[in-house]
């Protein structure tokens, strides 16, 4: 599989925050509220050959498949996705690991949704943690140390690299529904590590059209894959 990590700028020793889309959508909900708050500006790109080259408009903007972004006010790089990475997880797991050694990143943290028993978690569902971060400064966040589970996706493919130091934080969440609030709960654990000073409370609030936009984009982009897939198998009937 091919992979290429192409930067226009190269920041030294930064945290990564990565997210991509999977359960409730939080990585990618996360990601791009981070993006909007912190007004991070885009300074390269993932590409691998077996994502299809589909992009998404978004505002009259075009946007990146598997794009990188970065707040020099707070010396974050943000990966961020709207593309379906079912698939090429190992990829970009080995394409997250090239990013941190080229960048000397101090951390790479991973977030994620994970499975939630009930039908809906509240805003004051559950959040986890396992990996190489400041476990106390951690568990002062009020997220709990995952002790047993099942982790998947890209952050279940970083999770056997030791070669970095990952940090993994894991939201309540139930699958296929996009879940703002889930992703709320991240950016309180978040600001609370990293001392971000950011509020959650916005995104709460405009959780519901913040989780229909993102929807709708996911589904437009998925739309577009599946008619290019479409399109290739009947040229090679045709």
């Amino acid at each position: 599989m091919k992979m290429k990590v192409i930067l226009d700028k190269k920041p030294k020793n930064p945290i990564i925050i990565e997210g991509f889309p999977g359960f409730g959508l939080v990585g990618t909900i996360t990601t791009e509220f981070l993006i909007r708050h912190l007004k991070a500006k885009e300074i390269g790109r993932i590409r691998i050959k077996e994502v299809p080259p589909v992009i998404a408009v978004h505002e009259g903007e075009a946007v990146e498949p598997l794009g990188i972004f970065y707040d020099p006010k707070t010396n974050i790089v943000i990966l961020h996705a709207l593309t379906d990475v079912k698939g090429i997880e190992w990829a970009l797991a080995d394409a997250i690991c090239k990013l941190a050694k080229d960048l000397n990143a101090k951390e790479v943290i991973s977030i994620e949704g994970i499975g939630s028993s009930s039908e809906r978690p509240s805003s004051g569902g559950n959040a986890f943690f396992v990996g190489d971060g400041d476990h106390k400064k951690l568990a002062k966040t009020g997220a709990k140390e995952l002790r047993e589970g099942i982790i998947m996706g890209v952050s279940g493919a970083l999770l056997v690299k030791r070669n970095l130091k990952t940090t993994f934080i894991f939201a309540e969440t139930v699958n296929n529904f996009p879940d703002a609030r889930a992703s709320a709960k991240i950016i309180d654990v978040l600001d609370k590590y990293l001392g971000l000073k950011i509020d959650p409370k916005p995104l709460i609030k405009k959780a519901e059209d913040f989780e229909r936009q993102l929807r709708e984009l996911m589904e437009k982009t998925q739309q577009s894959k599946e008619q290019i897939a479409t399109k290739k198998n009947l040229s090679y009937l045709g």
